[in-house]
């Protein structure tokens, strides 16, 4: 059974308070003319009492203020900042007095700055107009409180992100260091200890000058110079210690670039090369000694020491070179590897084929796709944290999929740790079978964790009803049938402190390099994504148990999807009409097409688009984007049926927040294939869906 305030989306429900005659059964009946939600409350304790999330504007006459207001006047100042819910005031104009309908306005315009007033009696069009103007203003005061909590959560992450560089830079035996253009120290690391014998902190925000003094500044200069003319600089500089003892050091100036290709500084990284130095010293005097003891001696010698010191000098800069080496290499990025891997395996192709060989290419080819796959499959795994991934959810067998994880499971636990199967759900859930496979497989591994020396892993299964008393201390959740997976373990189990932060992303108990922090954290995602919610129980020394609440399906179990997509099927000069405002994209899709015998129209905006749809121009199937400029694929494709009621529609999306449940999304004859794409499945799935003849 759903709570009333449950059956209408939030900010869209009509509060009327209109106490005498029929005035509320009118108004009521004139607002869900027009599909909108009304609730009649005669009295301000009623209004204070619907007053919430799902209310979108107060619609009251002048002798509903009549009573005691402190109730409403309470409820107004229990909202969240974004929240000022409109109210309508309808006075009548032979009410104008000092006790009727001027206090009525005065009242209430105590209680609210956000207010319209009209008199009556008024036309039903202009009750309707005032209504949809509130109602257009409360959605735009959601869409604020969205903004702000999206902005919250990137801050949230880049303050993660920013303490996760500072750990690995404080833990490098490098200073590292950023300089502004006007020489202001921006960051260091906590190796400006240990050469400037001063914290962090006290190097942050003061000119270079103020820490190396005025002849250290005098010798960095030239270099600070060419850094911030965009020309990386190094050079080898005395730096003694403070008790006099020497030390050598290794210094780079690497310029930055800001989003404009403009030079706005230059990282800083000094290396401790002493013991280096001083070798290059003894092999040099050495090699002047003997060069000395040779001329002294004979002079037929000197050819030979010529050569020994040519090989001596190849040495050191042997030398030099590999400590540049294990200097760049300690900070190399997983991202820029793959980036490497593309843009390396394109650049041989276009060599090879500028040279007119074609051999390799393939393998070059390859190697950039895997690349590219491996980048697309971390953003992947950053939507599934973040719940904006594309799901495809269907009416699961959940028994079947756990007996088929059985044998995966217990290779990945120890020999130590017992694994019992209890399946006893008795209906299907709705979920996307791959991201339910990867939330179980996660809890399995957690558990593993937390049992170092074995214990009993127990996945079950079964179904249950959520009644509104189970939530009403529960706000993730909602009433409802449910398939419920529970995975326990009997490890060490968590404290009360710890179990408040484990779905925080980022948040873990492992040793640093063992666990990131978003496992737990994306099984959450991806469960309240699905329509559901997750509930963990543990306490210290008596192991934990997660249970994941996916929503019961109405529908028949989904027969298995086929492991490879349908071939393609060429075209007969069919018309398709492209969406697409990213030219490289727009340009593969067309020439697949081309490729495929169909006849493309391409646009990059929507406008353009709804001028083609509008025209007499034959057109069997639309492919557009969902992110589009100025107005979605969605209701792009609502104008598109406007025009042309039974086209059929291909979306492509990389991320789009309303399109992340796609059965919600995608209406009749339409389909979606997430960027990034391979050509053969978008080839195989235009074929899918063009009209036979």
């Amino acid at each position: 059974m759903l709570l009333p305030n449950r059956r209408v989306p939030e900010g869209s429900r009509v509060l009327i308070a209109a106490p005498y005659g029929r005035d509320a059964s009118s108004i009521a009946r004139l607002v869900e003319s027009k599909n909108l939600a009304s609730k009649s409350c005669p009295t301000p304790q009623a209004l204070a009492e619907h007053l919430d999330e799902h209310t979108g504007v107060v619609l009251v006459t002048d002798e509903a203020l009549r009573g005691d207001l402190s109730s409403l006047r309470e409820a107004l100042e229990r909202q969240p900042e974004w929240s000022d819910t409109p109210f309508i005031l309808l006075v009548a104009r032979n009410a104008r007095h000092p006790g009727g309908a001027e206090l009525a306005r005065l009242a209430l315009g105590d209680l609210t700055t956000n207010l319209i007033v009209l008199e009556r009696p008024l036309s039903s069009v202009s009750l309707l107009s005032a209504v949809d103007t509130a109602l257009r203003a409360r959605a735009r005061q959601f869409d604020l409180r969205d903004r702000l909590a999206e902005l919250q959560a990137s801050q949230t992450a880049l303050a993660a992100s920013e303490a996760e560089v500072r750990l690995i830079a404080d833990a490098l035996p490098v200073l590292i260091g950023f300089i502004d253009k006007e020489l202001i120290y921006r960051f260091a690391n906590r190796a400006y200890a240990d050469w400037f014998y001063r914290e962090p902190a006290e190097v942050l925000g003061r000119h270079v000058g103020e820490i190396v003094g005025a002849e250290g500044l005098s010798d960095r200069l030239p270099a600070m110079r060419r850094a911030l003319a965009g020309e990386p600089a190094h050079f080898i500089l005395p730096w003694p210690h403070a008790d006099g003892r020497r030390r050598d050091a290794d210094i780079r100036y690497l310029p930055r670039r800001d989003a404009n290709g403009e030079v706005d500084g230059f990282h800083v990284f000094v290396a401790d090369v002493t013991d280096h130095v001083q070798g290059e010293e003894m092999l040099r005097l050495t090699a002047q000694a003997l060069e000395q003891r040779v001329r002294e001696r004979t002079a037929a010698l000197e050819s030979e020491m010529e050569r020994r010191a040519g090989v001596e000098a190849a040495l050191r800069q042997s030398q030099k070179m590999e400590a540049v080496g294990q200097l760049t290499g300690g900070i190399a990025h997983d991202f820029n590897n793959m980036l490497t891997g593309v843009i390396g395996a394109l650049d041989m192709i276009n060599r090879r084929r500028a040279a007119g060989r074609d051999e390799d290419i393939d393998r070059y080819m390859d190697t950039a796709l895997a690349s590219a796959h491996r980048a697309a499959g971390l953003t992947h795994r950053l939507l599934a944290f973040s719940r904006r991934q594309s799901l495809a959810p269907r009416a699961l067998d959940v028994n079947a999929l756990v007996l088929s994880l059985d044998d995966l499971i217990k290779r990945t636990v120890s020999e130590q740790i017992t694994v019992d199967l209890r399946l006893s759900a008795d209906a299907p859930a709705v979920a996307d079978a791959n991201q339910l496979e990867s939330a179980i497989l996660n809890l399995a591994i957690n558990a593993r964790d937390a049992m170092p020396n074995g214990g009993r892993l127990t996945i079950e299964t079964s179904s249950i009803e959520i009644d509104a008393r189970y939530v009403e201390n529960r706000p993730e959740a909602r009433p409802g049938k449910y398939v419920v997976i529970a995975v326990s373990d009997t490890g060490v189990g968590m404290a009360p402190d710890i179990l408040e932060k484990v779905f925080d992303p980022f948040f873990t108990t492992k040793p640093i390099g063992q666990g990131t922090g978003l496992g737990l954290s994306m099984v959450y995602g991806f469960a309240r994504q699905s329509g559901g919610h997750v509930r963990i129980h543990s306490q210290p020394g008596q192991g934990a148990t997660v249970k994941i609440f996916l929503p019961l399906a109405n529908d028949e179990v989904a027969a298995p999807l086929p492991a490879r997509p349908p071939a393609a099927v060429d075209g007969a000069g069919q018309t398709v009409l492209l969406v697409e405002d990213e030219s490289a994209v727009r340009l593969l899709v067309r020439e697949v097409l081309e490729e495929l015998g169909y006849r493309a129209i391409e646009v990059a905006e929507p406008q353009a688009a709804i001028g083609v749809l509008q025209s007499r121009e034959p057109i069997h199937l639309m492919i557009s984007d969902v992110g589009l400029p100025g107005m979605n694929g969605r209701q792009l494709a609502e104008a598109a049926r406007d025009a042309r009621p039974d086209l059929a529609i291909l979306f492509i999306t990389g991320y789009a927040e309303n399109a992340a449940i796609r059965a919600g999304f995608l209406g009749s004859n339409m389909q979606m294939i997430s960027k990034p794409f391979a050509l053969d499945v978008l080839a195989a799935k235009i074929g899918e869906m063009m009209p036979s003849a």
